[in-house]
């Protein structure tokens, strides 16, 4: 296989990331309580993306996009939260992620600077992941259709794609697990159904 290109080699070896991520995926749809149930995991999650974005405000010469990147506006209020369904919340968290990983591929593209491109793609994998793992959640018959379109903004600083990220696991998704807890952790797990504080 000497005179395999180097093209064919990436998609192979994408390829099999993708394969092995998705084997995973299978494994946690069997039980998804796991995830949501130890809280645990959504605190080790925003001290990942925390620690993200630490370390891209720490490198060097980060350039501005030439092309802006298009992030989603992750704020809300806790009462419009409390008032959707777990669909309607898994929906509009798939709208953040999927112009998430859009922007940190585009962003990608467009940054050579060796610190922070590793970062970008560090970004892009952790928001893919979650992207991928919240289509195996599902209360409604029917796909997730990718054209919904959250309220966005357009930002030519790097930094801000992993603020926003780290908004978004910090917040809806944090919640969003919360509110999962009290229906798929009844049994046991007492502690899931505290507030989830202390992951500031």
């Amino acid at each position: 296989m000497q005179g395999r290109s180097p093209q064919l080699s990436m998609e192979l070896n994408r390829l099999l990331l993708l394969t092995s991520f998705l084997l995973h995926v299978k494994e946690n749809r069997a039980s998804p309580t796991r995830l949501v149930c130890d809280n645990r995991l959504i605190h080790k999650y925003i001290m990942e993306a925390k620690d993200m974005e630490k370390r891209v405000s720490q490198c060097q010469a980060l350039p501005a996009l030439s092309c802006p990147a298009v992030l989603p506006l992750v704020d809300f209020t806790f009462q419009q939260w409390k008032s959707k369904s777990n669909e309607t919340k898994r929906r509009e968290i798939l709208c953040d992620l999927a112009l998430l990983v859009g922007a940190a591929a585009g962003a990608r593209g467009q940054v050579s600077q060796e610190c922070g491109a590793r970062q970008l793609s560090q970004l892009y994998r952790k928001a893919n992941s979650f992207f991928l793992l919240l289509q195996t959640f599902s209360w409604e018959a029917g796909h997730w259709e990718p054209s919904c379109s959250p309220h966005s903004v357009e930002q030519t600083h790097v930094t801000s794609i992993f603020l926003t990220y780290r908004q978004l696991v910090q917040g809806k998704l944090r919640f969003f697990f919360h509110d999962l807890a009290k229906v798929l952790c009844e049994q046991g797990q007492g502690d899931s159904r505290d507030p989830p504080c202390g992951a500031r």
